[in-house]
């Protein structure tokens, strides 16, 4: 009873805290999912917990994976219902650029733009659920926070015939940010269709994505004064900013124009078709039903794909001192080719990619289509233009010819999972670059769990970024680049018994491509490795009390261009249970992120990325502390979140103690989210 007593307290606690932040304004402002514990448990289904079994079953897939998958209905990580990971920094509010705290390369050869800062907020063809479910299914996701931030998710969908499942999803974050020039408002959809024909021979997936980013670029802070510690610049909105016009208190909700910041514009719109050949069978089910089977022997797979990408930077009301000072070659290159108009910055990289890819699979056990043999190949057409103001700087027509393959088996008695494949550019922009990828994974036994054991090499030229047809590199005289060697070497322990997880990777890397001094690129000459060990455990404290942690650490071993925290950490503390409710399944309590100090990277934001840097280490105050609520009852979900208590200054009582993740880009003070996903039987 008491626990009933305590959730009861501190919902009305985080409540008024809430009703607070509004009324204040200015003072109060934000490897993988671990385990679920009493707040969920395993990755069970919704329809389970909820009791809707009856009523509704669902199941999705994703494209390259044959396997059918439930939802996960725990409740303890609100990050797995948010899009940005527990393990990313951003540059103070939802929807700006974020980097990722655990060292990731990129590990995948052929084009890349190389443009990524805003990757956690995209919606993209591969992570695309494909649906089949006996009733329509709905569910509306609207989380709010303090200072008008607003993220909404609508996701519908439904069989329109038994053999045919259509739907769509829609986001929309919207937040005008704590400090000036800040805003950000991303739209992304995505409409898909999954069509088998009745006689199981014939397949076809349909995707449309849309992503429409728009992301304010300030600079970060002034720093010729301790504006953070200025009782007169309590309200953060009146300290000045690097970039963008000076419009003290001028955050709108209401207003999506952004004069000064980063916009990215992406479309993919995508067809596979698969036809299988094999033999038919038969199930009887009883006396009067039977049904019909089919098991492939051999199937033929076409795959077109058309994909847009534009990235712009804007100034409006350039500031020619920052830009000669910050970015002083490249201004002047760009002054001096006429590019850049009176008070006016524009820099743009636009591509389009059309792929054409034919496959062919071979099923060696008629009975297990989880093991297969894939061989294929693809042919990309490649059309890129750059411009600089009302100048067109570059434009590139090439292609690339790639050739894959891949084998998978996943074992009738599921004790072994293989999975190896590669891919090959043989011809074209890309040539040369490739791939090589193994995996081994073994049930060792019910009690000890699995083990994951694997090895990867990538040979990639460097994101097209890095290029001087780029419209955002303009050194002079720039040499070029050969392409990255990355190898990782990883394996994992999991062990679901005692709800603990450990892996590690050793990555070898030769020739990466980075940048510098906010704006120069550059590689490494050396090869250098680093070793990467995480761990992810739950310990049971009492009857509903649980203590879930995860620990990474990192180090680098030789001069390489890569920094990142030694030992980076985030715990909870939560009681899990149903407080005496049938119907209620709950999750609350406080948890903390904490990471150790570090040459971390700057921002650059006429480049959109993040730049290595040296010289200077950022340093947490304290730990990014938060307290939560979180509940479900049957297909209503809430969270309520107070986040950045660590914030709190005393004597004074006011949230301005900020931490710095990245130089000159302050976190906020207190903010408090509030979250509800529901989820509608049509």
């Amino acid at each position: 009873m008491k626990t009933r007593y305590l959730f009861i307290a501190v919902l009305l606690i985080l409540s008024g805290w809430f009703n607070q932040a509004e009324a204040q304004g200015g003072l109060l402002r934000r490897a993988q999912g671990g385990f679920g514990g009493g707040g969920g448990g395993k990755a069970d289904s919704v329809i389970h917990r909820t009791g809707l079994e009856d009523s509704l079953t669902i199941r999705f897939r994703y494209l390259d994976s044959s396997r059918l998958r439930g939802f996960d209905s725990s409740i303890t990580d609100f990050y797995e219902r948010f899009p940005t990971p527990w393990h990313s920094v951003n540059l103070g509010n939802l929807g700006t650029p974020a980097r990722n705290l655990i060292f990731t390369p990129r590990l995948k050869p052929g084009f890349d733009a190389g443009f990524h800062a805003l990757d956690n907020y995209l919606y993209n063809a591969e992570e695309t659920k494909f649906y089949t479910t006996t009733r329509p299914f709905s569910e509306a996701d609207y989380v709010l926070g303090a200072r008008s931030e607003q993220f909404i998710q609508l996701t519908h969908t439904q069989n329109i015939r038994p053999n045919w499942n259509a739907g769509f999803q829609y986001r929309l974050i919207n937040s005008p940010g704590l400090f000036q020039n800040q805003a950000v408002n991303h739209n992304n959809y995505r409409f898909h269709s999954w069509y088998q024909s009745k006689n199981k021979r014939y397949q076809n997936f349909f995707v449309i994505v849309g992503n429409k980013m728009q992301a304010g670029e300030n600079g970060g802070i002034k720093t010729d004064v301790n504006y953070l510690d200025s009782a007169a610049f309590s309200e953060r909105s009146t300290i000045p900013v690097n970039l963008g016009p000076d419009m003290p208190n001028s955050r709108n909700f209401f207003t999506t124009s952004i004069g000064t910041g980063s916009f990215l514009t992406t479309g993919t719109y995508m067809m596979r078709q698969q036809y299988d050949i094999g033999q038919k069978d038969s199930m009887i089910v009883n006396d009067t039903s039977v049904v019909k089977l089919f098991y492939p022997r051999l199937r033929l797979e076409h795959t077109i794909r058309y994909d847009t990408y534009k990235y712009r930077f804007r100034d409006a009301v350039a500031d020619s001192a920052y830009y000669s000072n910050v970015y002083n070659i490249f201004f002047n290159q760009y002054t001096a080719s006429g590019d850049k108009k009176t008070g006016n910055w524009f820099t743009q990289d636009y591509w389009k990619v059309l792929t054409n890819d034919f496959s062919i699979y071979q099923f060696p056990d008629a009975r297990n289509p989880h093991q297969f043999i894939k061989v294929g190949a693809a042919y990309e057409s490649l059309d890129f233009l750059s411009v600089h103001g009302d100048q067109k700087w570059g434009r590139i027509k090439d292609n690339n010819l790639y050739l894959h393959g891949e084998y998978r088996n996943q074992t009738k008695n599921k004790k072994w999972d293989i999975e190896a494949n590669g891919n090959f550019y043989v011809n074209g922009m890309n040539s040369g670059n490739y791939t090589a990828y193994l995996s081994l994974q073994r049930l060792l036994s019910k009690k000890v769990g699995y083990l994951q054991v694997g090895f990867q090499n990538t040979n990639r030229t460097p994101s097209f970024v890095f290029d001087f047809y780029s419209g955002f590199n303009r050194v002079p005289s720039q040499p070029a680049f050969n392409k990255e060697n990355i190898t990782n070497i990883f394996g994992s322990v999991i062990v679901p018994s005692l709800k603990m997880k450990l892996s590690a990777n050793y990555y070898l890397i030769s020739n990466l491509a980075y940048f510098k001094e906010m704006y120069k690129p550059d590689q490494a000459t050396t090869p250098f490795n680093i070793l990467q060990i995480t761990a992810e455990k739950q310990f049971k404290v009492a009857k509903h009390w649980n203590w879930r942690t995860w620990i990474v650490l990192q180090q680098r071993a030789g001069d390489g261009p890569v920094n990142m925290p030694l030992f980076t950490t985030r715990n909870q503390f939560a009681y899990d249970g149903n407080l005496g409710f049938k119907n209620l399944l709950a999750s609350m309590g406080v948890e903390f992120r904490y990471y150790t100090a570090y040459n971390a990277e700057n921002y650059s934001p006429l480049m959109g990325q993040y730049t290595y840097q040296n010289a200077a280490k950022i340093k947490l105050k304290m730990p990014d502390i938060s307290a939560f609520i979180h509940f479900r009852i049957r297909t209503f979900t809430a969270y309520i979140r107070a986040e950045n208590l660590n914030a709190l200054k005393l004597p004074a009582g006011t949230f301005t103690n900020n931490n710095i993740p990245t130089f000159n880009y302050p976190y906020p003070g207190l903010q408090i989210r509030v979250g509800i996903f529901w989820s509608f039987i049509n």
